[in-house]
């Protein structure tokens, strides 16, 4: 799978932008701020429908504009096939494949598959939880696109169970609206539970299979680091008791939703559910060969090792399931030192189509030699 070309119109810095790409390695070079991690963005947001960089789409339509277009034909088992979206913030996006509408942008999900690399990716190891479980619902989204309907239903279902949590805790305290809201509470409670269960088992598998391919990273990308000196676990906001299967983790939740019931009353929040989950991150530098929390345990240098080997083993997984995702690695070698970057290089290199960004053309090493752009002043040129 490789995208062959970009088309934009009013997607960040770009008015409009035609970029021909091919199979292999695609530098694009330019001063920071000169657009050039727009273009790779533009093609992770139309595997994922979101940014790596923000939150929201307002900043992706460029300034004065009312919406931005970003279109890439992708290429797959030698047929074409034109994936388009539109954005327009306060409304929903629109999709198209082959010019036909989809009936929802999500549709669009998972018809390409990206595994980006960026800066950003220490708040893997340093960040929330909040940011390891977006890195997990990504990742599982992309093996199954259908989950990300999945999601997007948790979401709904937390934000309506919230608010009648902060309306029935007035309500204990001298509203009389405390009858209603219960009643209509404890329909929420069946739905964070039915649909909670589903995306955590999704969850609690994407992690076992994610696990293997962790350690055998960690081991390539580390000084001196071995196989099992790196980790990953899945921490339940409850104790599942064993419990892997949909039917008996939503009675799980259910239990623990009803016993935490005067806790999240009193703080008007969810307290159960994937929402509030963690994935653990460890490494083995502890006593007796103990495994340790990589943050507020490991260095900078260790840090970025297993951020790097989080994305590798979600390539290396992806891989596994069906067609190369493509790589893009966003402005990453500036961070790495020389070790490291030649290390990253030479494990990606054989992908079939890999995006990546740097201020200068040394930052490119070596075994990633290939197709090059200059950007500047919004202008894309292919150097000969």
């Amino acid at each position: 799978m490789y995208v062959s070309h970009l088309t934009l119109h009013d997607f960040r810095s770009y008015a409009t932008a035609e970029v021909p790409l091919e199979p292999g390695v695609t530098a694009f070079v330019g001063r920071n701020g000169q657009g050039k991690t727009n273009l790779v963005e533009a093609i992770d947001y139309l595997s994922r429908l979101s940014s790596h960089r923000v939150a929201s789409d307002a900043p992706l339509v460029r300034a004065g504009a009312d919406r931005a277009v970003v279109r890439a034909a992708v290429v797959r088992d030698g047929r074409t096939a034109v994936l388009e979206v539109e954005l327009i913030p306060g409304k929903a996006n629109r999709a198209k494949v082959n010019r036909s509408a989809l009936p929802r942008s999500r549709d669009l999900i998972g018809l390409v598959r990206t595994v980006v690399f960026s800066p950003e990716d220490l708040v893997l190891v340093k960040g929330d939880p909040s940011d390891r479980r977006r890195f997990l619902d990504d990742l599982l989204v992309l093996r199954a696109p259908r989950l990300a309907g999945v999601r997007a239903d948790y979401d709904r279902v937390l934000r309506q169970r919230n608010s009648l949590l902060k309306t029935a805790g007035a309500a204990r305290r001298g509203s009389s609206s405390q009858e209603a809201a219960l009643s209509t509470l404890s329909v929420w409670d069946s739905h964070l539970a039915h649909i909670g269960a589903e995306l955590l088992a999704h969850r609690l598998r994407v992690v076992e299979d994610l696990a293997p391919y962790v350690g055998k990273a960690y081991e390539t990308v580390a000084r001196g680091a071995r196989r099992d000196d790196a980790d990953i676990t899945y921490k339940p906001s409850l104790d599942l008791g064993g419990a892997r299967e949909p039917a008996d983790l939503e009675a799980a939740l259910l239990a623990e939703v009803e016993r935490r019931r005067g806790d999240e009353l009193d703080r008007g929040v969810s307290l159960v559910g994937p929402h509030r989950d963690e994935l653990l991150l460890s490494i083995g530098h502890g006593p007796d060969e103990s495994r340790l929390p990589v943050k507020g345990y490991a260095s900078h240098g260790e840090s970025w090792s297993f951020a790097l080997a989080l994305r590798l083993a979600s390539y290396d997984l992806l891989r596994s399931e069906g067609d190369d995702p493509i790589l893009i690695l966003d402005d990453v070698f500036a961070e790495l030192d020389t070790e490291r970057r030649e290390q990253l290089a030479g494990l990606v290199a054989g992908a079939e189509q890999v995006l990546v960004t740097a201020a200068v053309p040394e930052d490119v090493p070596p075994a990633l030699a290939g197709v090059r752009y200059a950007v500047a002043g919004g202008e894309v040129r292919r150097d000969s």
